[in-house]
């Protein structure tokens, strides 16, 4: 199968992420300088179906791309409802990707990419839209804040796109920019790569701060703002992320990771099976310790379901009155 990967056979400019790009340029060509912006625009891409414009897939149609190996012992290993996850994706067509589950490395390879030549398709655009900014006078005074809402398996793991809580999936990449002599970020750390935990929406408070409103005191986000700005900020003990049942995830009701910088559990409600990684040892997520019997492994398990029990009760009392002010 094609992995859902397909060559882009329209006009270029009828191509989704071109088309954003191109909108997003007019918007800012056309709005009066004169006033403030908060600019957000979202690109369709990368987003099965891979279909990049074929000029873009070719050079990395020539590159030798890392595949994650996927063994037998780790498929065997996975929880019941990935396996039905596996099983519902191999027979059922979503975005236009079926999922292969003995995939040739040929398969695979042109899979990761034609989706790397959908990232270099919006990274084109984002340089011309900071362009766009730039020419109307915006620029100088912006802060660019570039991510995603999730990654994709691509494969690894056995699996196709989303629905699970490897990094490849959960860890997700964010870039912060300002101009040099930025008055709102003046020490940004430029260049530099900061591994500190945090939650996506994390970057909210930070956001409002930064447009001078002070964030609601029963927001479980932590403001970024700090380390957006070179200074001492406490980074997340323990970072969570869930994923309820679904049209495709059938197999299980709510799904919930929790993860520090060395260790990762993923619970699978009233299910038997989970997955517990030792990150330090297995950054790769392929050595599911759920089941083993070493004693170091069984603490570690308790230690983290504790760990998930306690946040899910504080994370209920403390964002009970979120919603206040609109009732």
């Amino acid at each position: 199968t094609a992995l859902g990967a397909f060559d882009w056979e329209l006009p270029e400019d009828l191509h989704s992420d071109m088309f954003v790009g191109e909108m997003a340029k007019w918007w800012i060509e056309t709005y009066p300088v004169t006033q403030p912006l908060f600019l957000q625009i979202g690109f369709p891409g990368p987003h099965p179906p891979y279909d990049p414009i074929p000029r873009y897939a070719e050079p990395y149609m020539q590159k030798d791309l890392p595949l994650l190996p996927v063994t037998k012992d780790e498929l065997d290993a996975q929880p019941a409802a990935l396996k039905e996850l596996r099983q519902h994706n191999n027979e059922v067509d979503h975005d236009s990707v079926v999922l292969d589950l003995d995939p040739t490395e040929e398969q695979r390879h042109r899979q990761r990419a034609y989706y790397l030549a959908n990232v270099t398709m919006i990274d084109e655009k984002v340089g011309e839209i900071l362009q766009a900014l730039d020419d109307r006078g915006y620029l100088e005074n912006s802060i660019v804040i570039f991510t995603s809402d999730h990654g994709d398996c691509l494969t690894d793991h056995g699996h196709s796109q989303k629905w699970t809580m490897y990094d490849t999936i959960t860890r997700m990449p964010m870039i912060v920019w300002t101009p040099n002599g930025s008055q709102h970020l003046p020490n940004l750390p430029r260049g530099k790569r900061d591994d500190g935990l945090c939650s996506q929406f994390d970057i909210g408070p930070a956001i409002l701060e930064l447009a001078g409103v002070t964030p609601p005191a029963n927001l479980e986000a932590k403001s970024l703002l700090p380390a957006m700005n070179g200074e001492v900020w406490e980074e997340r003990d323990y970072v969570f992320a869930e994923q309820t049942k679904d049209g495709i995830l059938t197999g299980v009701d709510f799904m919930t990771m929790v993860r520090n910088r060395k260790w990762k559990l993923v619970h699978y409600l009233e299910q038997p099976d989970g997955q517990l990684f030792n990150l330090a040892s297995d950054p790769d997520e392929v050595h599911n310790l759920w089941e083993s019997t070493d004693p170091v492994h069984q603490a570690k398990k308790t230690e983290l379901l504790d760990v998930l029990r306690e946040w899910r009760i504080r994370s209920a009392l403390d964002t009970k009155d979120l919603y206040a002010a609109w009732r």
